[in-house]
C-alpha cells in the first residue's frame, strides 16, 4: 500500500471518529437513527481516542496529518465544553433536585 493511500485512510478515521463524536454531542443526526442522540460520555470517550491516537502517532504524520489532528481536536474539545456548560445551565435554570420523601 502506498504512503498516499495509508494516510487517505487514517486521515478517513480520524474523520470518522470526529463524526462519531458530533454526533455523540447531537450536534448532528446519529447516521445509524436518523436522530440527535446527546451522550456526552461516549462524546468523552471519542475524544480520548483521538487524543490518544495524536499522543501516539506524534512525529510519525505528514504535515496534513498534524493539521488534520490539530483542527479536529480543538474543535471538538471546545464544543465539548459548550455542550457540558449548556447541560450544567439547564440543571440550574430547572432548580433544586426535589427531595425524595421517606
Amino acid at each position: 500500500m502506498s504512503g498516499d493511500r495509508e494516510s487517505e485512510l487514517f486521515q478517513a478515521v480520524t474523520i470518522n471518529l470526529f463524526g462519531a463524536a458530533w454526533a455523540a454531542m447531537g450536534k448532528v443526526p446519529n447516521p445509524m437513527t436518523g436522530k440527535i442522540e446527546r451522550d456526552l460520555g461516549i462524546a468523552r470517550l471519542t475524544i480520548d481516542t483521538l487524543t490518544a491516537l495524536e499522543v501516539r502517532t506524534r512525529g510519525n504524520r505528514t504535515p496534513d496529518e498534524d493539521k488534520l489532528f490539530e483542527r479536529v481536536l480543538a474543535d471538538l474539545r471546545l464544543n465539548y465544553l459548550d455542550e457540558v456548560k449548556k447541560g450544567e445551565v439547564a440543571k440550574s435554570e430547572s432548580g433544586p433536585e426535589p427531595e425524595a420523601t421517606a
